[in-house]
Parts: C-alpha cells; sequence; structure tokens
C-alpha cells in the first residue's frame, strides 16, 4: 500500500478553493477603477448647487419663458438648422443661442449661435442623426430658455419652457 501523495496543484478542488477568492479580488479590483475613471454621473449643462445632498438649478429662465408664452420648432434638415417661432412674440431681430447636447459624450455637443433670417432663425451646420440631442434654446441675454428633445433620425422638435404641463 505504497500510496504517492498527489499534490494539490492536480486537484480540481483545490483550484476552485483559491481560483474563485483570487477571481473576484481581481474583478472588484477593476470595477473599483473602472467606476473611479468614468467620472460623474449626473452631469448637466446648467450651473447648479448642491444644498444637503439636493441639487439645485435656476428656474428663472423657464419661467420667463412660459410667462412669454414662447414655444418653437426646431427644424433640422440637409445641413441646415432653422427654429420658427411657434407661440410667443420672440425678438425676431436679435440672434439666439441653441445648444445641442450629445446624450452620452459632452466633447461632441454643439453651441451654435442662429442668425435671424426669414421667419425664423437659421444657421448651415451638419448634425448627426444618428443619435438623440437634448435641446437647449435661449436669447442672447439668457433671460428665458427652451428645452426640447431631438429623437435619433427625426428632423423637427418641438421646444418649450420645462415648467409647465405642455413639455
Amino acid at each position: 500500500m505504497n500510496e504517492n501523495p498527489k499534490s494539490p496543484w492536480r486537484i480540481p478542488v483545490f483550484w476552485l478553493v483559491v481560483g474563485l477568492p483570487l477571481l473576484s479580488i481581481v474583478a472588484g479590483v477593476g470595477l473599483v477603477i473602472v467606476a473611479v475613471r468614468s467620472g460623474g454621473a449626473d452631469v448637466v449643462s446648467d450651473p447648479v448647487q448642491r444644498v444637503s445632498q439636493i441639487q439645485t438649478t435656476d428656474l428663472g429662465p423657464d419661467e420667463a419663458a412660459q410667462k412669454l408664452g414662447l414655444s418653437a420648432v426646431l427644424r433640422v434638415e440637409d445641413g441646415v438648422i432653422e427654429v420658427l417661432p411657434a407661440t410667443g412674440r420672440f425678438a425676431t431681430h436679435a440672434p439666439l443661442q441653441l445648444v445641442l447636447e450629445h446624450p452620452t459624450r459632452q466633447s461632441d455637443d454643439l453651441r451654435l449661435e442662429l442668425a435671424p433670417q426669414g421667419p425664423g432663425w437659421r444657421i448651415e451646420k451638419a448634425v448627426d442623426a444618428e443619435h438623440d440631442w437634448v435641446v437647449q434654446l435661449r436669447d442672447a441675454e439668457g433671460r428665458w430658455r427652451l428645452h426640447g428633445r431631438l429623437p435619433k433620425q427625426q428632423h423637427a422638435a418641438r421646444l418649450s419652457p420645462s415648467l409647465g404641463g405642455e413639455h
């Protein structure tokens, strides 16, 4: 009865006992690295304040747009971006600021100044239609602001104040 003792390296259960905890440690460290490098998850373009873990922003421009009854239609087609007033009184002689925010990459955001032309405002600029855009329209002084969403593969969106039931 001469039995040669087996090396623990040749026993499959030993690999499970040692390998699974080591693998979970490596996976945990990898998840921590990915989480730290990705940055915050609450990226917004508006200036915000954090008070008692509550994020607040200035809704004054949205209130002003609501009081003025402003809404507009954004049209994006054939390399042209056009904004047409729908309701309210716009200062048709002044340029407008248009911000098209990429849903995931802030580096792809577009900040444009639309010049008055015809019944609305216009600029020649191609826009990628392969994803949604978050849209903000405001006057040059920032007194009022309209919001909207331009869905993927669509050429028009309604812009309205974020306050109120219509948005």
